[in-house]
């Protein structure tokens, strides 16, 4: 079994840009939700100040976070006027192709950093039916 991929970004809201990001992210997700059907989840958080965005991402696998960042990249364009990335956060193994797609977003939002995180100890339990 693969080990899932964890992704966390965190980017600064630029001055009066808010509206502007929550509109852009609801779309995201949108498409997101209707395209990448092996992605096991999604999410963009803004905290209470409206000042920083957090997207959390879980991939089953690399394959995964290689389709969402080549179809998600004419997208992610669309957030550059409105936000400063600062961080991407990946734990798990992301293959070759991912890692450099990854640091092609970071660099075309803002420079951030992208830091990868290996499992050391720890457990995924496959979905239960409900």
């Amino acid at each position: 079994m693969a080990e899932p991929i964890h992704y966390v970004d965190r980017s600064d809201i630029l001055e009066g840009k808010v509206g502007e990001v929550r509109e852009l992210m609801r779309g995201l997700a949108a498409f997101i939700e209707a395209h990448e059907p092996r992605l096991q989840a999604y999410g963009c958080y803004i905290d209470e100040a409206g000042s920083t965005m957090s997207v959390v991402a879980v991939h089953p696998d690399t394959e995964s976070m290689e389709y969402h960042m080549e179809i998600g990249g004419p997208r992610f364009r669309e957030f550059a006027p409105y936000i400063r990335l600062r961080s991407i956060d990946v734990y798990g193994r992301p293959g070759p192709a991912a890692v450099r797609a990854l640091r092609a977003k970071a660099e075309m939002l803002g420079g951030a950093t992208v830091t990868l995180h290996t499992l050391q100890a720890g457990f995924t339990r496959p979905a239960r039916p409900a």
